[in-house]
């Protein structure tokens, strides 16, 4: 501000009550309670409604999935229908206590019941926790499974887990973290398994292989049924990273694929909110042998009550507060109810066309591994037109639409990684393809500067990284 607000407000109040001024009588204010002084406090002498502009404006500087086009691979960053949200804020399940009896619990406990058996069917298993919070904490969540399966059945030795050079990163985390050892196996330059590496990988020490399927270079693994095989005869178990789960939904499952174990995301597939660091939901679906290891209470049926079951013996323990992320459940199973089969194989297979769609359109310039149909998600490298990455998507940002994942997988070169899920509309892809197609003819003097047209230019992403401020 340029002035103080409370001088202002002084000059003002002479002004009006000058002899100049119109007459009328003068109303006695009651007396106020002046204890505490805003001279004391030390606020800002600020103008309620200039705050507020203040807020909305960078408000509106935010990008989200509410406002335009949002090719995150990897990420599956689809719209979040508001219906779902509405009934998550419905006061009839938001107010519920957790701590509540199971008796004054019974609509919310159904609402988990039925959506732990949809993602039985829908993941091809026999068992679902739905406690885990997020995607990683899934993943973990298996990892401490298949250890504590490992010791019961005399297996200590197995302290191994193999992963492929594509996974994502949260897969040999979560394994470290289980107490295990990371084995990484190269993939053959077509982006798939290279099944020579991993015969060769597979030991008396290995307790699991963990994958996705499509893989994070947005391909089907063909050879999964042999992958299993191979797997299961070495005494190890074969477990699903659910990230890319938007790409197969309704067409084939984990389970028929031969895998032991699953977590899903639900954040991602089932319209539950996504990024700002807002919460997840990662449950974990399992086959009949490792259900006794869930981590408990669970929720079962007994006649027409819903109760809550503990059984402390074989399982892993809690790893969650009460049942998990309701709200984020409450949407999920709401999403899946709206859908039904019919609507969740139809997003699939629309995710499917639009993946494909954008590789056929940017496949002269930039596709990678460009031979085959592609699944949700389509890899591109830069490299390839002799540009970087950082600064195509500085382009891209500087157009007002959000960048895609660059350099990631680790293993292309100058990465791009685009998912439009089912929700892209072909103007949107369309657009986005023409920023990419423009962005490749730009001279690097001009991409350097990106982006020009944002309330701030190029940051220096490294200082940023190194030298953090924590506090002001």
């Amino acid at each position: 501000m340029t002035y103080h607000q409370a001088e202002y407000d002084e000059k003002y109040i002479k002004e009006i009550n000058s002899e100049n001024s119109f007459s009328c009588e003068k109303i006695e204010l009651p007396k106020l309670d002046d204890s505490i002084a805003q001279d004391d406090l030390k606020l800002p002498e600020i103008a309620e409604n200039d705050v507020v502009r203040h807020y909305v404006r960078l408000s509106q500087m935010n990008y989200a999935v509410d406002t335009g086009f949002y090719p995150l691979g990897s990420c599956t960053m689809k719209f979040n229908p508001k219906f779902a949200d509405r009934i998550a804020n419905d006061s009839r399940f938001a107010r519920v206590h957790p701590l509540a009896d199971y008796e004054y619990s019974q609509g919310n406990l159904q609402v988990m019941y039925e959506l732990r058996e949809y993602l039985k069917v829908i993941s091809g298993m026999d068992a679902v926790s739905l406690q885990p919070l997020a995607g990683a904490h899934g993943e973990f969540t298996s990892m401490l499974i298949v250890r504590k399966y490992m010791e019961d059945i005399g297996e200590t030795g197995r302290t191994e887990i193999i992963i492929p050079d594509s996974a994502h990163g949260t897969n040999p985390a979560s394994a470290a973290m289980a107490g295990f050892s990371v084995v990484e196996i190269p993939s053959l330059e077509t982006g798939v398994i290279n099944m020579d590496a991993l015969e060769a990988a597979l030991s008396e020490k290995t307790a699991a292989f963990m994958i996705t399927n499509p893989n994070t270079l947005g391909i089907f693994e063909t050879d999964i049924k042999e992958i299993a095989d191979m797997v299961h005869r070495n005494g190890s178990l074969l477990y699903y990273d659910g990230a890319n789960l938007n790409a197969i939904l309704g067409l084939t499952s984990p389970g028929s694929m031969g895998f032991d174990m699953v977590h899903f995301n639900l954040h991602k597939t089932f319209a539950t909110p996504h990024g700002g660091g807002g919460p997840g939901a990662g449950p974990v679906a399992v086959k009949s042998f490792l259900e006794k290891y869930l981590p408990f209470p669970r929720i079962e049926k007994e006649g027409d009550l819903y109760i809550l079951k503990s059984d402390e013996k074989d399982s892993i323990g809690r790893v969650a507060g009460f049942q998990g992320s309701f709200t984020n459940l409450l949407r999920a199973w709401a999403y899946i109810k709206y859908k039904g089969s019919n609507g969740l194989l139809l997003n699939t297979q629309r995710a499917v066309l639009n993946a494909n769609y954008m590789a056929k359109r940017l496949e002269p310039i930039l596709n990678y591994h460009h031979e085959g149909l592609k699944k949700h998600e389509v890899i591109m490298s830069t490299k390839m037109v002799n540009k970087r990455a950082l600064d195509i998507a500085k382009y891209i940002i500087n157009k007002g639409v959000h960048a895609p994942t660059i350099y990631f997988p680790l293993i292309v070169p100058e990465a791009l990684m685009i998912e439009p899920t089912e929700d892209a509309s072909r103007d949107d892809m369309d657009e986005f393809c023409n920023i990419i197609q423009e962005a490749v003819l730009t001279p690097d003097e001009e991409l350097h500067k990106m982006p020009v047209n944002l309330s701030i230019g190029r940051a220096d992403e490294v200082k940023a990284a190194k030298d953090l401020k924590l506090k002001w």
